[in-house]
């Protein structure tokens, strides 16, 4: 046994993908969102939401959630993609926030188009919908996915700083995905700034050397709390042009290799940390590959000398 409990789970329990291919619902639970829920539970003691990176969702739905799924079970969420830097078209806006933004809008909206008061308005509606999962102690982290874009500079900083500050104290896990944050003697610093934030390091396993990954940093920047992130390794589909329902980049199964690796791996960095939890998401999402790995990542740390 590990010194804290790592949680396991995939990215998605709803990618059409994984309805479509029929290997990992039982027949009574495919056709119905309540039962996939509570049968994805069953299997897994966490999961990450996406819901809220494209568009804002309803406190209800989140309450939903929670009583659908047994007590200590885990949902980390995804923040909004315009608070990542992402870029979103006007209608990924709610109507009354729409009617707020200046006459001339571009296309695609980005956090420095919007007025002051839509921001904090975009900010408590999105926080208000986590409401249901923190008052049933299932809410784990904030998971800010920055975008390629944000730079270790002065501004890139600034910009992670606020979103930190504007979660109003809920644990933050900070991935980014430009190469240089974790390249050479700025690795310290980006982990020193994430300390100072007291926002959670990601460690993420995906391609390397590209200019949107980043390398695999095995560390800690809070004692109680790490977040690891499998983005599999298809280097070939990595920047391809996405099509489908599931984005190509993120195909791929595990060998049982590589996940005795990250497993192994995965331990020692939860035996570093002093108490909380070690949260391990498989976000490779086509059909079932994401719950064979996951199941596959839990055998691998049930493997592991004690």
């Amino acid at each position: 046994m590990h010194a804290i409990p790592i949680l396991v789970g995939t990215a998605s329990w709803t990618d059409p993908t994984l309805l479509a291919c029929g290997r990992f619902y039982p027949p009574h639970a495919a056709q119905h969102a309540q039962a996939r829920l509570a049968y994805y539970a069953t299997r897994f003691p966490m999961v990450e939401v996406d819901a809220g990176y494209y568009a804002l969702f309803d406190p209800m739905t989140a309450y939903r959630w929670a009583q659908r799924t047994p007590p200590g079970f885990v949902f980390n969420v995804k923040a909004h993609r315009l608070f990542t830097g992402h870029g979103a078209p006007p209608q990924a806006l709610p109507a009354d926030l729409r009617r707020e933004l200046p006459a001339r809008v571009p296309g695609t909206l980005y956090y420095r188009h919007l007025p002051p008061d839509v921001r904090r308005e975009l900010w408590a509606r999105f926080l208000l919908a986590l409401e249901p999962l923190r008052q049933a102690g299932k809410l784990g982290v904030l998971l800010f996915q920055f975008a390629p874009w944000v730079r270790p500079d002065a501004a890139g900083r600034a910009h992670i700083a606020h979103c930190v500050a504007m979660s109003q104290g809920l644990d933050c896990a900070i991935e980014l995905r430009r190469h240089e944050w974790l390249a050479g003697a700025q690795q310290a610093a980006t982990l020193a700034f994430e300390r100072e934030l007291g926002a959670a390091h990601v460690v993420v396993d995906s391609p390397q050397g590209f200019e949107n990954t980043v390398a695999p940093v095995w560390q800690a920047t809070r004692d109680d709390l790490a977040v690891v992130r499998l983005h599999g390794r298809n280097a070939a589909n990595w920047n391809a042009p996405a099509s489908g329902a599931s984005s190509g980049r993120f195909r791929y199964e595990y060998s049982e290799q590589e996940l005795a690796e990250l497993a192994r791996r995965a331990g020692q960095l939860a035996d570093r940390l002093r108490a909380g939890k070690l949260h391990v998401v498989l976000n490779t999402n086509y059909r079932d590959q994401g719950v064979r790995n996951a199941s596959g990542f839990m055998q691998a740390l049930a493997a592991l000398p004690r």
